[in-house]
């Protein structure tokens, strides 16, 4: 090995060993100044912020702005873009790309500081992975073109991440007085909006957000012509069917349409639910929270496709979903589990 590669070789072992001792130093400060729940809510708050990022990147159809991963055009940062409209969507794909590293590096830590407090270590580590995972989601739906089910599953990810973060946040705090009464109530509410948000993701993904631009019929009728084949064919190509023709209107149609329907056993299961809870003294002020994130969901829906898909409405639709998903996990933790002493600084 001659003098300029063993010179090398040092610079680069110089750097690994910066690295490391800097991860170290940060590890052990982190593990003495930030408490595990501070942590929790911050990485928490991140991650609220950046599936309300992606659905802003998604609405904006910057989603294949770098068409390459993970840098952007082969550079780390977006660079030698011309045109203004390109170099803009550039930076709102690699800022939701920055954000979901930093989160990563949240979680991470995470389950470090629950491994060492043995608290809930196998949860942060099952966040970890599936974090992990979401950055394989986040991959894909780049390299494969914005395929709907790559995309759909990326959002499902963020919305599960969030969730798990939730039910994590609350597992740190001592917790009593369950209320098992709506254990089977909870649950199904909770099954209910998952399924919504999947639909949603699917009407999203495949741009059928104003497949019916009328309310309450769609395209002037009350049951349309729908091609429910095509439309729910999961392993195919954006804007196309199975055998790689057009997707037709009918489809897409058939994809606005089913999420619409279902938005109204949506409101009939957690609305019930909302009303049982709030005649449970532990959790009423959670019903009662529940049912307003419920009607300002419903009304958000109505209002995108009324006002044809304003940007701020539908970014807000999606934290809608978001805020609506997280106040069920939180009332199914106080079900199960009691309700949580936040006070509590032990």
């Amino acid at each position: 090995m001659h003098d300029g590669a063993v010179w090398q070789f040092s610079l680069n072992a110089l750097h690994a060993a910066a690295w490391g001792g800097s991860l170290v130093v940060a590890l052990v400060v982190f593990t003495r100044y930030l408490p595990l729940r501070k942590l929790v809510v911050a990485t928490t708050v991140v991650t609220l912020g950046l599936v309300m990022l992606g659905a802003y990147v998604r609405l904006t159809d910057a989603g294949l702005g770098c068409p390459d991963w993970p840098g952007c055009y082969g550079h780390p940062s977006p660079r030698d873009i011309a045109d203004q409209d390109a170099l803009a969507k550039a930076w709102k794909e690699m800022g939701h790309r920055y954000l979901a590293g930093a989160l990563g590096i949240l979680i991470a830590l995470s389950a470090v500081l629950a491994w060492i407090t043995r608290r809930a270590p196998w949860l942060a580590s099952g966040i970890l992975v599936l974090v992990l995972f979401q950055a394989t989601l986040g991959m894909w739906t780049v390299t494969m073109l914005l395929k709907p089910a790559i995309v759909t599953a990326h959002l499902m990810g963020g919305m599960a991440i969030l969730a798990l973060l939730l039910w994590f946040f609350l597992s740190l705090y001592p917790a009593t007085r369950a209320v098992p009464a709506l254990r089977p109530l909870a649950v199904l509410a909770l099954v209910a909006v998952a399924a919504q948000i999947v639909l949603g993701g699917w009407v999203s993904a495949n741009y059928a957000a104003l497949a019916c631009p009328d309310l309450p019929g769609c395209r002037g009728v009350a049951m349309p012509e729908m091609d429910f084949e095509n439309a729910f064919h999961v392993m195919r190509e954006l804007g196309r069917t199975g055998d790689g023709e057009l997707l037709p209107l009918d489809a897409l149609v058939a994809i606005h349409w089913t999420h619409r329907m279902f938005a109204l056993v949506v409101v009939a299961v957690v609305g019930f639910t909302a009303w049982k809870a709030i005649g449970q003294r532990p959790v009423r002020w959670l019903g009662a929270l529940l049912l307003a994130a419920l009607a300002a969901q419903f009304a958000l829906g109505v209002a995108n496709v009324a006002l044809s898909l304003p940007l701020p409405l539908a970014a807000a639709h999606n934290a809608g979903a978001a805020l609506l998903l997280g106040a069920l996990v939180v009332l199914n933790f106080c079900v199960f589990k009691g309700l949580p002493s936040i006070s509590n600084r032990q």
